[in-house]
């Protein structure tokens, strides 16, 4: 190796992961912004200028919403809300089912529930839901971290 200087090269994404913050969603949250709930503004406020994150569950939590929508007679509206959603830039994620499980088990969690905070966890990023159970596993599990 000769002594002449060397240069480092740093390659990196669009700044954006520097101005959209990251943030795991739950069904929850966006079933207010999509479906109309009264929550929405809440919703809205949370997620404004963030980079959205969810497990890959989130399609089918949120086509779940949309059928019952439907099925109560809000026929236009679960069609909206789920065109909404098809829309959105919400970048989802494969969860492992073994380290799923540990923490439904750890919180007392739904394996849907558990799938989000091992995503806000692996990613070392805020959770934001409207369900309190998951909301306190998360405040716990997250202040853990390294």
């Amino acid at each position: 190796m000769s002594g002449a200087a060397r240069a480092l090269y740093v390659a990196e994404p669009p700044l954006q992961y520097l101005v959209r913050p990251s943030l795991v969603v739950d069904c929850s949250v966006l079933a207010g912004l999509l479906f109309q709930e009264h929550w929405i503004e809440e919703a809205r406020q949370r997620i404004e200028g963030r980079s959205l994150k969810a497990p890959w569950l989130l399609d089918i939590e949120i086509t779940n919403v949309a059928v019952k929508k439907h099925r109560a007679g809000f026929t236009e509206l679960a069609r909206d809300g789920l065109e909404g959603y098809v829309a959105m830039d919400i970048e989802r994620f494969a969860t492992p089912s073994l380290q799923v499980h540990v923490l439904a088990i750890r919180y007392q969690l739904s394996a849907y529930d558990a799938a989000y905070l091992w995503l806000a966890a692996e990613l070392k990023c805020p959770l934001a839901t409207f369900d309190e159970k998951l909301a306190g596993a998360a405040q716990t599990h997250l202040s853990q971290l390294p």
